[in-house]
């Protein structure tokens, strides 16, 4: 198995969830390993939740010393997988942003209009889905002109 690659993937989902579930179930496990990380305020769609497995810390060597992660369709399993499984991390989201915000110097929002990849902390996902004026009402608020 290679590093920083999916060791596994749960497909299956319910009809209840604290968070919104994968927006394809079945790609669950295909998207890529490494991704950027965090920002951008809003998000269009959940691609998969990971949990990240570290050797170091108890996870099986399937990958040698090298990190690899779990993806779920859903949020609640990757949780109850995170909790019972030894050297696991709390699961994060990979999320698709089609436009989101980026902010080059603290206080300096752009408009960005270029699809982004990245993992979220779940917390995240809280409020913060892109609407169509999602980004236009939050530059207005805060002062800062779109691009």
């Amino acid at each position: 198995m290679e590093a920083f690659s999916p060791a596994s993937a749960d497909h299956s989902v319910s009809a209840v969830s604290r968070y919104p579930n994968a927006v394809v179930p079945a790609k669950v496990g295909t998207y890529s390993g490494p991704a950027k990380s965090g920002a951008g305020y809003f998000y269009d769609e959940v691609l998969e939740y990971r949990v990240w497995l570290h050797p170091e810390k108890g996870a099986k060597p399937l990958a040698g010393d090298k990190d690899y992660f779990a993806a779920f369709a859903q949020y609640e399993s990757a949780l109850k997988f995170s909790e019972t499984t030894p050297g696991a991390e709390p699961p994060l989201a990979l999320v698709r942003q089609i436009e989101s915000i980026n902010e080059p110097s603290p206080g300096v929002y752009e408009w960005t209009k270029e699809e982004r990849i990245t993992e979220w902390q779940v917390e995240w996902l809280l409020d913060s889905h892109r609407e169509p004026d999602s980004i236009s009402k939050f530059l207005s608020k805060h002062g800062s002109p779109g691009k």
